[in-house]
This record gives C-alpha cells, structure tokens and sequence, in this order.
C-alpha cells in the first residue's frame, strides 16, 4: 500500500496554512474538474493537523470558490480558479492597524445591536467576561486579560443576534490576538478602560441602544 508523504505545515493559523497548501494544489491542476478532495484522514495525515483544522481549510476554499461539500459524499472540486482572497487569509496579512480600525467600527454597530436584542442569559456571559477582564488587569496578567477583553466583546457580537458580525468579530479578533501580545507590555490601557467598559455594558443592560454606540464610540477612540 502507497503511504501518502507527509506535509508538516507551520504551527501558526494551521488552517490557513493547509487552506494555502491546498489552494496551491488546486489552481496548479493537480486535482480535476469534479474530482473529490481527499478525505478528512488522508487530509489530516497529509498536513498533521487535526479534523478541526481540516475542516477550517475546506471552509475557506469553499468561500474561495474552489471546492463544494457534499453532505455525506465528500468534498469537489469545482475551479481552478479562486473568486478571490479568503477573507481569513486577508486579514492574517493586513497591518495592525487595518485590522484594528475594522475592529473599532464592528464594535460600534454590534453594541447598538447588542442593546435591542440582547437576553438575560447574554447578560450573565458578559458580565462574567468583563469581571474577569477587570481582575486579569489588576493582577497583571497580560495574556489572561487580552483574552477577557475579546471573550467580552465576542459576547457582545452573540448577543446582537447577527450571525455575519459574529462571524467577523470573531475572524478579527482571532487574527488580532498576536499583535495585542506584540503591542502591550503590560495592562495599563484594560485597566484605563475598565469604566468604559462597565459603561457600555450597563447600556446594554438597560437596552439604551443610543448610549451603547456613544460609549462604544468612547472606547474605539481610546484604543486608537
């Protein structure tokens, strides 16, 4: 039996990495018209990565107009061509402050939604992330608190109930993590912000939609 060689790609953003490597493998003809992608193993032995990371892949050559799943067949083959940069690819190369600034804007909008549609059960999440934010700085804990900071404004995104802002909040923050690491040192600015936050939150809670974009708005212009 051929074993299939083994493809080891970068430890970082794994399913861009595999999504380029496939892409590359596409677009240069190896695979026809029609022809299915190997499977979820074969691809998983071929990259050594994991189904999750798979899955991601196939989902950003999907969105690239690459390949077409079919539900309980397998995976197709349906361009040589792409329709253009997956989005999660772009932003892995866009500077900082590109991405910052798209960051900013989504989070203006999301927070006026968040007050319309937001539930008791959203509440409850975004207290929680936002009390462990507050802690995280005053202990210090960098990592720890850049991650509350994004776990809060990601339920904030939940709680707007707009999937497409979600979906996008989430590709952002994922992309923006490594350079929050690279940019803060310590956490002086979470800690700066804290109020701001608490703010926002409490629009939210009272479903004042128009306090929630101006304090949305506060904190957007106190990141930059």
């Amino acid at each position: 039996m051929m074993t299939t060689p083994v493809t080891y790609v970068k430890r970082k953003n794994l399913a861009d990495e595999v999504a380029g490597h496939l892409q590359q493998q596409i677009c240069s003809g190896k695979y026809a018209i029609g022809q299915q992608l190997p499977t979820e193993p074969d691809l998983m032995a071929q990259f050594g990565v994991g189904r999750s990371t798979i899955r991601e892949a196939v989902r950003l050559l999907v969105n690239a107009g690459l390949v077409r799943v079919q539900q309980g067949l397998g995976t197709f083959i349906i361009s040589h061509q792409t329709m253009g940069e997956p989005l999660a690819q772009r932003f892995h190369r866009a500077h900082f402050q590109d991405l910052n600034e798209v960051r900013l804007l989504l989070e203006v909008k999301i927070a006026e939604k968040a007050a319309l549609h937001r539930t008791k059960d959203d509440i409850t999440q975004m207290k929680a992330f936002l009390k462990k934010r507050g802690e995280h700085a005053k202990a210090q804990n960098v990592d720890a608190c850049m991650q509350a900071d994004i776990d809060f404004h990601t339920s904030i995104a939940m709680a707007s109930k707009n999937e497409i802002m979600v979906d996008l909040y989430k590709t952002i923050a994922t992309h923006l993590k490594q350079s929050f690491r690279e940019r803060y040192a310590d956490t002086k600015p979470f800690l700066e912000s804290q109020d701001l936050h608490k703010s926002l939150l409490q629009s939210i809670i009272d479903k004042d939609s128009a306090q929630a974009l101006l304090w949305a708005t506060r904190i957007s212009t106190h990141a930059k």
